[in-house]
């Protein structure tokens, strides 16, 4: 009987002492519900906007600037910014509170469909800025261009993002999208990045994610990666390219999602 009490005793130890399963609470989330509703959210996406717009006769009127590493004698080709699509341009917020978990893609469209779309505070000024100063606005998202079933489109997602970018009032067209899947490209933004470096002179790169910027970011290994991205090497590509940030490189808050959460 007392053994049988002290391992009934053992059991609830072990209980009360183990990690608890984890669960998705969106609700408490702190980052979903910052960027949904703090004032913050707002007063920072439109400091990063209004930064750029103010640096734009700058870098413009530099013919030796470029704010792609490695762009060298660029300074006849015509100016461009390049700007990641989700939670850059397009606020994406309420969709990452409201899905059911995991995260697919299909579930993304889904929302998109059946919903107007966003913008994070302060973009629509700075992209009207740009063109109105004749420079080329390019989108290099991570919506990966593949078929669905019901769509004899091969590459459905260009033309719902060129719907998603419309409804924020920022009108584009299919050859300013390059999405990943298509031509070879990954995950990995690089290889996107030098394909518009070979018309353009690329004056300013915005994103919410490292990748936005640089590559090898990812556990995963894409483009010229040949390791996985660790914390500390992560944190070293930050520090390596410290002359761009605020000059010629703005990222917005991401919390809720990317490639930072592969070091969880």
């Amino acid at each position: 009987m007392l053994r049988s009490i002290l391992v009934f005793i053992s059991m609830l130890v072990v209980t009360s002492c183990a990690t608890p399963p984890a669960f998705n609470a969106p609700d408490r989330d702190l980052g979903l519900l910052w960027v949904n509703h703090a004032a913050e959210y707002e007063a920072l996406t439109r400091q990063v906007y209004q930064s750029a717009t103010d640096s734009l006769a700058e870098f413009i009127e530099n013919p030796s600037w470029s704010a792609h590493p490695g762009q060298q004698d660029a300074g006849a080709l015509p100016t461009a910014v390049i700007l990641d699509v989700d939670e850059t341009v397009m606020n994406n917020a309420k969709f990452q509170i409201a899905f059911e978990r995991p995260m697919s893609q299909s579930k993304l469209e889904k929302w998109n469909e059946e919903h107007f779309s966003e913008p994070v505070p302060g973009v629509v000024e700075f992209i009207t800025a740009a063109r109105e100063a004749g420079v080329d606005v390019f989108f290099v998202t991570n919506r990966p261009c593949r078929p669905i079933d019901g769509s004899a489109d091969p590459c459905p997602q260009r033309k719902s993002a060129i719907r998603d970018l419309g409804e924020l009032g920022i009108e584009t067209d299919a050859a300013h999208i390059l999405l990943s899947e298509e031509r070879g490209w990954d995950r990995a933004k690089i290889a996107r990045r030098d394909y518009i470096a070979k018309t353009h002179r690329i004056i300013m790169l915005f994103g919410d994610d490292l990748g936005d910027f640089v590559p090898c970011v990812r556990t995963k290994l894409y483009g010229p990666c040949t390791e996985p991205a660790t914390a500390a090497s992560r944190l070293e590509l930050v520090r390596k390219h410290s002359e761009y940030w605020g000059k010629g490189w703005y990222i917005l808050p991401g919390p809720m999602h990317g490639s930072w959460t592969s070091q969880l």
